[in-house]
């Protein structure tokens, strides 16, 4: 069983967060926990997110706390590629392959490792994106350039937003600029 373990430290609010991606062989399990202060609120969010061998969301759990107020998600993505939130159809957000989750740079993985890039390449990517505090779900359009060996290009909003991501060999970002820095990571690829 492959394993890779990260831990980062957030950079514009106070926090940690530590994600474990494990597989069996015949899928991916990225799962990880969020501990950040959000307006002066401690927040714990736990996830577990499940793909096929190739790299496709179908279902992710979140549960914990922002604040005081307990929060959860359940999303799951059918072969059609139909979204459901907490069993509510998610019209627009169909056709979307990859989920990001908004306070965790653990996502980015889902997409640079299904996609694998050659530098110089790039590709577009929609995916559902849970937005934080609310979780909430909505499109969000994003775009990957593979500009060296362990570095992406990362844009949303249409451009508005771009990142430059480092990332090791298992995609996991180590720098992701003014939001998230890697403290320490390790992988295990015994069988």
């Amino acid at each position: 069983m492959a394993r890779s373990l990260i831990l980062w430290r957030r950079l514009d609010l106070q926090g940690h967060e530590f994600a474990d991606l494990t597989s069996d062989g015949t899928g991916w399990l990225l799962s990880g926990v969020a501990l950040v202060v959000h307006e002066g609120r401690p927040c714990r969010l736990e996830y577990r997110i499940e793909c096929d061998a190739a790299w496709h969301t179908h279902h992710v759990t979140i549960r914990g706390d922002v604040g005081d107020v307990p929060a959860q998600l359940e999303l799951s993505r059918n072969a059609g590629g139909e979204w459901r939130a907490n069993d509510a159809i998610v019209p627009a957000v169909d056709s979307c392959i990859d989920v990001d989750l908004g306070f965790s740079p653990s996502t980015n993985l889902l997409p640079i490792r299904r996609l694998g890039l050659a530098v110089g390449e790039h590709a577009s990517v929609r995916a559902a994106w849970v937005r934080f505090p609310e979780l909430t779900i909505e499109l969000l359009e994003q775009t990957y350039t593979r500009i060296g060996e362990t570095t992406y290009l990362y844009e949303s909003a249409g451009g508005a937003f771009r990142r430059e991501l480092s990332v090791n060999r298992d995609g996991f970002v180590l720098d992701y600029p003014g939001l998230w820095s890697a403290e320490a990571a390790t992988t295990d690829d015994r069988e």
